[in-house]
């Protein structure tokens, strides 16, 4: 629930500390992971591969090892559930959705992010 102001409190203390830029970047976008895949999780089920392009779609690019543990993750969380799919090309996929305590999960990272946002547009405004 406090994953983001928590990493965005971390990335300042990093980033004073006299850490490269990109690390900084790069932390900013893990902080935000998770928010971003549950919301694409909300809106249907989904393949592993789809979150992956819809985030790259986004230009919110991340590996396929950064994408299968946070999965793990939130299955043994209960924030997502999976079935197993057959595939006429290959091996049985999994497709994840978001469980209930899920959907109030996100509702929490929502309202965090708006307020994050609105703070950091504030300061950043003047």
């Amino acid at each position: 629930m406090f994953c983001i102001v928590l990493c965005f409190l971390y990335i300042f203390a990093l980033n004073t500390s006299g850490m490269k830029i990109e690390n900084t970047k790069s932390q900013m976008k893990k902080g935000i992971l998770e928010f971003c895949i549950l919301s694409i999780i909300k809106r249907k089920e989904v393949y592993p591969s789809e979150v992956i392009a819809e985030l790259k779609k986004s230009e919110l690019i991340v590996v396929e090892g950064t994408i299968y543990p946070l999965l793990t993750r939130l299955k043994n969380a209960e924030i997502l559930t999976y079935r197993w799919q057959e595939s006429t090309s290959g091996p049985p996929r999994k497709y994840y959705s978001i469980t209930k305590k899920g959907i109030d999960f996100l509702k929490e990272l929502e309202s965090t992010w708006n307020n994050i946002a609105e703070s950091v547009s504030k300061i950043t405004a003047k």
